[in-house]
């Protein structure tokens, strides 16, 4: 079964890439990007680890209103949604609180905890940058299977407006404006959504659904030719709506119950403020900044955690070969850090540590990019820790080809939960250990058909030891409430990914996301919400010469197994599943674009965990302008 599967989805892969190509297709040469995965920016094309960036256009033209929805295209990333309101991301196999999710560079969550994914919204995002492969070198811990960073919209230079208006199953807007010129400039966004959502039990009872806020605040200002301030500042509240689970199932159907009362809020503040030195004619660069994030929940009525995480950073880049560090092709970029993170379920354990960081980049002849980074996190709770990682890039002269890859060793420190649970339900324990991986990559890059296309896969493979896990009854004070465990011996992933896109002829381009995951724990059972298989084929369709466009996008899952919450509590595979997606624009005029999309076209039953129901078909159409 397991191989039928694996040639399966290659041959569906394959098949993506057969089709034929109209002659005298346009060459699309893409603009060089810069993706921030190392201590300073780097441009992808240099970039030796794995990474994918999502940028505004494209979200725009799938119809992706949800970062969530986002990440579901991208290899290598593993999304399961308990309810539109209870979103976890896991990269290549790793847990859920392996990934660091940044807004803008500053962490989404506070007190150093997992960030869950509700409703946060792609409106005013220009670009989402993920990282995949051991990052600790680089973010310190929670960065361990990989790095989510969302860049929200600054504007270019002089004033541009615009907003959006949406109706479907609830309502949105958004609005952006920005000012810019030479030395600098700001950026304001609002966006709030109003999703009637649906019913996450599947009983037919009333719709669970979120209502989110956000505002984002940017600026920057060159105040002489060699100083540089700047500040970010995002504001987001959210109220939603779930059911309830019942410990006394017996089936699937009566495992999550309608439940109306079942109301939660978020309350998100993040924020950073910066300045720049240059010297030696932009050949040495100094950066400090500050960062601070607030994060608080309240479930259901009970009392509200904070989480607070604060960061001082300082950064030095020096231009080895005399050149500016803009331009230089050897870079040597060190950085020192200071972290507090302290939360309202252990106030009594804040926690701190400092942080040095080295890195080397470098941009040899005949192609070939090094870039290699070592940190040393000294903890004031847990064992000092040493994190590494380097990656390699190639393009090889005179071919289409890149070779890439990278290898290193991450870590992520238990969370507060984790060590000092106590309620009903879990104890925690303080001894939990941090969790440790290790891992590489090796990809090859080719273009396709005279550069109107490209393909890239990478294989990658991963260990981690001292998994945490949660176990029932076994809490240390014999009450049999449950707790959390190191397990012993290291939990193994290995996998593919794959991602390509075509411009098959002037009017339609085609894209394809494959991944490949075989993770396990330690004794060799499956790990649960990983799915073996995953498989995205888009195509997008320019019509009415150029002034619309129609995009489908299918998704394909197998192999996801979950826990089942009755009786012996195995672990079951989930339903394969495969979902439709459709969305179009057309150009009213200049400025004002009409827009429309139906997700899951086919009303298609597609749980991500168990015993959780997903949106069935709905409709949507809105308005778009920029100014």
């Amino acid at each position: 079964m397991r191989f039928n599967r694996s040639l399966r989805a290659s041959l569906l892969c394959a098949a993506c890439f057969a089709l034929p190509v109209a002659a005298g297709a346009e060459v699309i040469t893409l603009d060089e990007i810069i993706v921030s995965g190392g201590l300073t920016g780097i441009a992808a094309e240099a970039y030796g680890r794995a990474v994918t960036v999502l940028d505004a256009a494209e979200i725009e033209e799938r119809g992706i209103v949800t970062v969530q929805d986002a990440l579901r295209i991208i290899p290598g990333v593993s999304v399961s949604s308990a309810g539109a309101s209870m979103t976890q991301i896991r990269i290549r196999g790793g847990e859920a609180n392996h990934t660091l999710i940044l807004i803008d560079g500053v962490e989404a969550t506070g007190g150093s905890d997992e960030y869950i994914l509700t409703g946060l919204e792609t409106a005013n995002i220009e670009r989402i940058e993920v990282l995949r492969g051991p990052q600790s070198a680089f973010y310190g811990s929670n960065a361990s299977a990989g790095v989510i960073n969302i860049i929200t919209k600054k504007g270019e230079e002089g004033v541009q407006s615009g907003g959006s208006v949406e109706l479907g199953n609830g309502s949105a807007a958004s609005a952006f404006i920005s000012q810019r010129t030479q030395r600098g400039g700001l950026a304001f966004s609002l966006s709030a959504r109003d999703d009637n959502g649906f019913d996450q039990s599947g009983d037919g009872g009333e719709k669970d659904g979120i209502t989110r806020k956000t505002a984002n605040l940017s600026g920057d200002w060159q105040a002489t030719d060699d100083l540089t301030l700047g500040f970010t500042l995002r504001r987001a509240t959210e109220d939603y709506d779930s059911d309830s689970a019942s410990w006394t199932a017996t089936d699937a159907d009566s495992y999550v119950v309608d439940d109306p009362t079942q109301t939660s809020t978020r309350d998100e503040t993040s924020g950073a403020v910066w300045g720049e030195y240059s010297l030696m004619d932009g050949r040495l660069v100094q950066r400090l900044e500050w960062q601070d994030t607030i994060f608080k929940q309240n479930y259901n009525g009970g009392p509200v955690t904070r989480g607070e995480t604060e960061k001082l950073k300082y950064r030095l880049s020096y231009g080895l070969d005399g050149r500016p560090v803009a331009e230089a092709a050897h870079i040597l970029n060190l950085l020192a850090e200071r972290q507090k993170d302290h939360s309202s379920e252990a106030p009594a354990y804040a926690r701190d540590m400092t942080s040095v960081a080295l890195e080397y980049r470098g941009f040899l002849e005949n192609g070939l990019d090094i870039q290699a980074g070592v940190r040393r996190d000294d903890n004031k709770v847990f064992d000092d820790f040493t994190s590494w990682n380097i990656g390699l890039s190639w393009r090889i002269p005179d071919t289409v080809l890149r070779l890439h890859g990278s290898a290193g060793r991450a870590s992520v420190n238990p969370a507060y939960y984790e060590l000092y649970a106590d309620d009903a339900y879990t104890q925690g324990n303080p001894g939990l250990a941090p969790e440790t991986s290790r891992g590489f990559d090796l990809g090859i890059e080719a273009e396709l058909l005279d550069g109107r296309g490209v393909i890239d896969a990478t294989y990658f493979n991963e260990k981690l030891t001292d998994e945490i896990t949660y176990v029932y009854g076994a809490a240390p004070d014999g009450s049999g409430r449950a707790t959390y465990e190191n397990q012993p011996g290291t939990s193994p992933r290995q996998g593919l990914e794959l991602a390509g896109r075509l411009q098959a002829t002037d009017a339609l381009s085609l894209a394809l996301n494959y991944t490949w995951l075989d993770a396990e724990n330690p004794d060799g059972s499956v790990e649960i919400r990983r799915p073996e298989h995953e498989i995205g084929l888009s195509a997008t369709l320019q019509t009415f010469g150029g002034r619309g466009s129609v995009t489908g996008d299918i998704r394909h899952v197998m192999g996801n197994w979950d826990t089942q919450y009755w009786g012996s509590y195995p672990t079951v595979e989930l339903p394969d599943a495969t979902t439709v997606n459709l969305s179009a624009s057309y150009d009213l005029t200049e400025s004002v674009q009409l827009t429309g999309r139906v997700t899951n076209l086919f009303d298609a039953e597609n749980t991500e965990v168990w015993g959780y129901a997903t949106q069935g078909r709905t409709l949507y159409a809105g308005l778009q302008a920029t100014w």
